[in-house]
């Protein structure tokens, strides 16, 4: 998990509640999440919308996952942003 200069300038509070909501967030829908890959979130908190992606990378971080799906090859990186980052 990595998260965007804005959001570690945030108060550690705020962060810390910030990264609780990503890791307890399973509200996912059709409209929300249409491919069904729990990659992409957005929620309201503290007066701020958060941001929060999952990229797939291969083993080596030098290049995109060829299998995503695939523990063995693919090295997941959580980035949480506040919306004015993406």
């Amino acid at each position: 998990m990595v998260m965007s200069a804005s959001v570690a300038a945030l108060p550690e509070m705020v962060r810390a509640s910030a990264l609780a909501k990503v890791a307890e967030f399973t509200d996912f829908t059709q409209e929300n999440d249409p491919h069904g890959e729990h990659d992409f979130l957005s929620f309201e908190h503290c007066d701020r919308t958060f941001f929060w992606k999952c990229d797939y990378y291969n083993k080596e971080m030098d290049g995109g996952s060829e299998d995503p799906a695939d523990p063995d090859k693919t090295t997941r990186v959580g980035t949480l942003m506040l919306a004015e980052d993406y």
